[in-house]
């Protein structure tokens, strides 16, 4: 995610918006967030944020002994991706800056991998400003993993977390850039700490480099927490969406055992397999020759 985000600032930045607008770069995020969870999602669940992985724990979805080893590699990606575009846009980042790599000014490039508040911004006001980004996030991607509420169509929800991404970027990026994800803004900030921008990575905007990282988390915490409280605990206890009539029920049933690969007969019943065939295997094994009726 932070490749193609930061890919983006950078490209606007280096052009001096001729190559891109402030658009260009909530796309570069929401898109990257996407892909990213396209890409892992298979392999780790598409842990990218440590906000949400942290809350993920606390719901108990996840165990607690994962959480720094997540948190440790989330950081170290983010690190990779700003070193990967800084040698990427090496040359325009020191033509556009004219060699000086600074935090702040008119030339300032370390914005490019991390994030830091307007002028106006005090640290009250960018770290409520954190909480309540990262808490829309939250409630939006539970609401979209939950199973009880509207179903999402499969392979969709990367999609839709990347258009919260977007939607949370357009509305409220200006602050301080929406940092949202703790790792994404740690990682770069500790790679342009020691690729030449110095300790001010760490002093600018009245020591803000923890708002990024303490904030997002609270926020996760404030969105579980309300999800929980205003919409996971007033589901049917069945654990079936609301509207669901019988016949639907009916229907998810049928397809459930379907994806499970055991065949229905035109009645709905499991069907056997033939002699001399193996029963058809699925994801839990075969089907059990006691589930079938009695050979004659």
């Amino acid at each position: 995610m932070p490749l193609f985000g930061c890919g983006a600032v950078a490209q606007v930045t280096t052009s001096e918006n001729t190559k891109g607008h402030y658009i260009s770069i909530n796309l570069g995020f929401a898109l990257g967030t996407t892909f990213g969870i396209y890409v892992s999602r298979g392999v780790s669940g598409a842990h990218l944020n440590p906000a949400v992985t942290l809350s993920l724990c606390v719901l108990g979805r996840r165990p607690w002994r994962t959480l720094p080893f997540y948190v440790f590699f989330q950081v170290l990606g983010a690190f990779l991706a700003a070193a990967t575009i800084a040698l990427q846009y090496y040359d325009a980042i020191m033509h556009y800056s004219n060699g000086q790599l600074t935090v702040t000014g008119p030339t300032a490039t370390a914005g490019i991998f991390a994030t830091y508040p307007a002028d106006y911004l005090s640290l009250w006001s960018g770290f409520v400003d954190q909480v309540i980004g990262t808490g829309a996030l939250l409630v939006c991607i539970l609401a979209l993993g939950d199973h009880r509420n509207t179903p999402v169509p499969p392979g969709l929800a990367p999609v839709l977390v990347g258009l919260v991404v977007l939607v949370i970027g357009i509305s409220m990026g200006s602050n301080c850039g929406y940092a949202l994800n703790p790792a994404r803004d740690l990682g770069p900030r500790i790679y342009t700490y020691i690729s030449g921008w110095g300790d001010e990575v760490f002093r600018a905007g009245g020591g803000w480099w923890w708002v990024p990282l303490v904030a997002p988390c609270v926020g996760a915490l404030v969105g579980t927490m309300v999800y929980e409280l205003l919409i996971e605990v007033h589901h049917p206890e069945t654990g079936l969406h609301p509207d669901d009539d019988s016949d639907h029920q009916t229907i998810d049933n049928k397809q459930a055992l379907e994806l499970e690969g055991v065949e229905l007969d035109l009645n709905g019943r499991k069907s056997c397999p033939k002699e001399g065939q193996e029963g058809r295997k699925n994801v839990r094994g075969t089907v059990e020759e006691e589930d079938c009726p009695d050979k004659f």
